[in-house]
């Protein structure tokens, strides 16, 4: 889910660390669409190693997307999702690992918050369909026009959950997916696929940090991997810091606010379904033969890049005199901690911290001093110094009146601003309050015909005087409006003239507002909250203490699953709202540790304990009368209607949920006595299941899978590091395993089967830790630090906000981007000699840098001829945005993809006679030119505008 606004906070404050993708698209010929060779060089200029993929972000817009036409059939789902996936390769291009992550069973803290999201998707559902019948009956009464209700069978997204039908399907079309790039796509052949599907107990993004920590903690991992991770939630970021790994970056959607969205109406954009009018369509083409099309708005996506993140922190978090040697990655630890308190998925978050009134920058400045006065940090490994947590919680308490007075404030000059701006936009709309006449009207721009001659300008200026007095005749409401139009003062007559006149309700720019019986910026607002959220007298110490201590349990809880994985399977905040700072008082004593050896729920077990009544479908016949049994033990735990209590809030998805909390004790009891009832087919989808890794037959470790199947060892056997990157863990033969030379047959009608499989699969486990071990959170010996990409002005500037901030494309700051249309493509190559040997060589993309054919060419100098050879970008420094220095021994870091005919060979092979002969013939042409080059900064060939080399001779037929 994320924390609400931390992106954006983020993102401007350190505006540097978002840097936009470059991507290569595929292209046709004669109607033939040329997929892209993955396995050439990332355009981006930087090599990944391991991609992350945080499945669940990518099936929910490709499920049910808000910003085109949703697919028909779960076959069109998966096929979107395959996509979006090809997508993301295309432009990470892994070389190592591809990691896909779906979440499955949940801690029990994180079942609360998904019980209140699927509620709130079931309410909004049957309220939709209600007010979608009322706007139809009245849209159609007064005449309008409306197109026939399509009978569709809604999609209901609550079935992306662990334990549905629809999550087992995904995962046969994963591992079809999965087989079917192994064996076709060159850029897959080397890599190591491992998917964690919806049977295995975990979030998706904490299944690949538990992956990132036990593998770090293994002998044989490189601590200069390259991970990149794909997902739109806001703790991402905290969780990648959390690794201590120097190279990590996410991708992630660019989020474009206020797109138009079609109108569930009448299908038309450009309002929403309440201010829908029953217009009819406008016709689209000429025979309106675009009018069941959409236009199709194709998502850009965006690298956050952490180790520039962690440049801004270290600059930040810096502090002098310390009375101990200063760590900057026990700085960074703190710094996630210290977000927990604006929020989180498990904890509501404290009611005076808002990330949009600079809470985190108000926590930085507090933490400064607690560390001083402390003379330690707040954390280590993942663990809570819990004083020094109520020093920081003191300090905000003392302030927390004047937060309250001063949100009050702010909101109010909020509210009068938007005011007055509707009023403007309001008066724009109306025109002009009179038109002048003669020399002095308004004309149209490109129009004939002349204003008129002024014949005497006294009696203009008099007749245009009269014309502004007459308006005072007029009835006091539009007196007012035109006044405000012309920039008039209104009087102190303005206020008796518009007496008694009644205002129209469309006229009205206030918006209802909801009630707000706590009050927190008058005096009293502690007895009147916890009297109205918790239905108690603040002078009950006994259960503030009880609501203190479950927040202190909740952030050491919190704080441990980041960075040690999930403590307790069964732990959970039982309150809906949260204490306040001033609250915290004597916390030292209040946590001790976790109970040891919980587990988590079942499959089917967690989808009691999140659906509403309404999802019941999803669940076993018997299992669904529960839900829906007066007579039921736990009908309680399904109510029909539930308030929501908006807490200040503005929208009701910022409200909280007021539902009851499941008792774990009653849900087993009461599930005991229908679990005979499940078939064979449940009964396999209520199991915990296992990883499964996927290679190709060109993979080093595939001859080894391949004798455990040979063998059919039943026991689990250590991976072989050596063979596979440095991964370890421990293989299972698979039940019904994918095997090399075994056809794989599509669950997918439209897709075809997989006639030459050359991909082999086997069941994967991490390596094994005990639950008391230790993970520490540091820096590996041997990690290469980033070089540095900030420059002085770009702190200054995250300082002073986003200022002329530019996006940067692709990880190389120094790259120039071209910007021509196809037009001036095709003009260019027409200006080349064409009969000339090495001809223009142009695409209709702008050339990237030096990026060209699996190499990073060398522009030459106009000095230099003959033979160039190539350099390539190391993996660190391609990371930094800094071009390398040239050097012609430098190799391409990685091992060959795809075996011997590959394009890096041809590519030197063309790059090395491209630039012999195509150069020369074109410096005998320019002649003064390029003596003009080698004095740099001139216009000319070679001046930075980095055009690729001709091709050699007969490279392309001109004719």
């Amino acid at each position: 889910m994320g924390v609400p606004a931390f992106f954006r906070w983020l993102s401007r404050k350190y505006s540097t660390i978002v840097v936009h993708c470059t991507e290569e698209r595929s292209k046709e010929c004669n109607g033939v669409r040329i997929p892209v060779d993955t396995s050439k060089p990332n355009p981006n200029e930087v090599e990944f190693d391991n991609l992350y993929l945080d499945m669940n972000g990518i099936i929910h817009p490709c499920t049910h997307p808000e910003d085109k036409a949703a697919p028909k059939n779960e076959d069109e789902m998966m096929v979107a999702i395959f996509e979006y996936m090809d997508r993301l390769f295309n432009i990470v291009r892994p070389r190592r690992v591809l990691y896909m992550a779906i979440d499955g069973v949940a801690p029990r803290a994180k079942m609360n918050q998904q019980r209140s999201r699927r509620f709130r998707a079931s309410k909004e559902g049957v309220e939709l369909v209600e007010e979608k019948s009322r706007i139809r009956e009245e849209i159609l009464g007064r005449g309008g026009y409306l197109p026939p209700v399509e009978i569709k069978e809604r999609f209901d997204s609550n079935c992306i959950t662990p334990g549905t039908e629809f999550m087992d399907n995904l995962a046969k079309c994963l591992r079809y997916y999965v087989a079917d790039r192994l064996s076709n796509d060159p850029g897959w052949r080397n890599i190591t696929v491992i998917l964690s599907d919806a049977s295995v107990p975990g979030e998706g993004e904490h299944k690949i940090m538990d992956y990132i920590r036990r593998q770090r903690a293994q002998p044989h991992h490189d601590p200069n991997t390259h991970h990149c991770l794909c997902g739109a939630d806001a703790d991402l970021i905290m969780l990648g810091l959390a690794t201590h790994e120097p190279n990590f970056t996410i991708i992630r959607e660019e989020f474009k606010p206020n797109q138009p969205r079609p109108c569930a109406m009448c299908g038309q954009k450009g309002h929403e379904i309440k201010d829908c009018q029953g217009v009819a369509r406008e016709k689209q083409g000429e025979h309106d033969e675009f009018a069941d099309t959409m236009p199709a708005s194709e998502q850009e996506f965006i690298f956050i890049r952490l180790c520039v993140l962690r440049e801004y922190l270290e600059r930040e978090l810096t502090m002098a005199s310390l009375p101990f040697p200063f760590d900057f990655e026990r700085t960074v630890d703190d710094w996630v901690f210290m977000c927990f308190f604006v929020g989180n998925d498990f904890l509501p978050h404290l009611p005076s911290l808002e990330i949009r009134e600079g809470a985190i920058d108000r926590l930085v400045g507090i933490y400064k001093d607690v560390v001083h006065k402390t003379g330690g940090y707040i954390t280590e490994n993942g663990f809570v110094k819990l004083e020094s947590v109520e020093l920081i919680m003191q300090a905000i308490g003392v302030a927390e009146d004047n937060i309250f007075k001063k949100r009050k404030e702010d909101d109010e000059g909020f509210k009068r601003r938007n005011k007055d701006k509707k009023k403007r936009m309001k008066a724009q709309q109306q025109g002009p309050a009179y038109m002048t006449a003669g020399q002095f009207a308004p004309q149209a721009l490109g129009s004939r015909g002349r204003p008129g001659v002024v014949q005497n300008a006294r009696h203009q200026a008099f007749d245009m005087r009269m014309q502004g007095r007459d308006q005072h005749n007029k009835d006091a409401a539009q007196s007012l409006k035109a006044m405000m139009k012309n920039g008039g003062q209104a009087g102190s007559s303005d206020g008796q003239d518009g007496r008694g006149v009644k205002r129209k309700a469309e006229d009205s720019d206030s918006e209802p507002e909801p009630e707000d019986n706590v009050r927190l910026w008058e005096d009293g607002w502690k007895q009147r909250y916890y009297k109205t959220k918790f239905d108690v007298d603040a002078t009950d110490d006994d259960f503030r203490k009880k609501v203190v201590k479950s927040y202190v349990e909740g952030l050491c809880w919190v704080l441990r699953y980041y960075y040690q994985g999930c403590a307790s399977w069964k732990w959970y905040f039982p309150f809906h709202y949260a204490p306040f700072a001033s609250d915290f008082k004597d916390i030292k004593g209040m946590f001790t540790d976790f109970e040891l050896g919980t587990k988590p729920f079942k499959p089917l077990e967690q989808l009691m304990g999140v659906f509403p009544a309404a999802s019941g479908n999803f669940l076993p016949p018997t299992w669904r009368s529960l839900m829906s049994n007066p007579e039921s033990s736990i009908i309680d735990f399904y109510p029909d209607d539930f308030a929501i209590d908006l807490n200040g809030k503005k929208y009701a998805w910022q409200g909280v949920a007021l539902l009851p909390f499941v008792d774990e004790r009653r849900l087993r009891a009461a599930l005991a006595e229908v679990y005979p009832n499940l078939s064979p087919e449940e009964n396999k989808r209520n199991s915990l299941g296992s990883d499964m890794l996927f290679v190709g037959k060109s993979h080093p470790c595939c001859d080894f899978i391949q004798e455990l199947y040979r063998g059919e060892s039943h026991e689990g056997t250590e991976m072989p590091a050596e063979l596979c990157h440095g991964i370890q863990g421990t293989l299972n033969l698979d039940e019904d395993p994918i095997l090399p030379d075994k056809p794989v047959q599509s669950p997918i009608p439209m897709l075809r089967d997989i006639a030459q499989n050359t991909a082999i699969g086997v069941k994967y486990k991490d390596p094994q830790y005990g639950e008391t071990f230790v993970f520490k959170a540091v820096i590996l010996p041997g990690a290469k630090m980033p070089e540095k990409v900030l420059k002085p002005g770009d702190w200054e500037r995250g300082n002073r906000g986003r200022g002329n901030w530019r996006p940067q494309l692709g990880f190389n700051s120094n790259r120039q981007q071209v910007h021509l249309d196809q037009s001036a493509f095709r003009s260019l190559g027409h200006s080349m000699n064409r009969q000339q040997q090495g001809g223009g060589q142009y695409s209709n993309a702008p050339p990237p840098g030096n990026y060209h054919q699996g190499n990073y060419s060398r522009p030459p100098h106009s000095g230099s001829g003959g033979h160039l050879p190539p350099f390539q970008h190391s993996r660190q420094q391609g990371l930094l945005g800094t071009p390398p220095p040239y050097n012609p021994q430098q190799q391409y870091p990685r091992q060959q993809y795809g075996g011997g005919g590959h394009g890096w060979d041809r590519s030197t092979q063309r790059g090395g006679h491209g630039g012999g002969q195509g150069q020369g013939s074109y410096r005998q042409q320019r002649g003064q030119d390029d003596r003009r080059g080698d004095r740099g900064g001139q216009p000319g060939y070679h001046s930075g505008r980095n055009y690729h080399l001709p091709p050699p001779d007969g490279k392309y037929n001109w004719n």
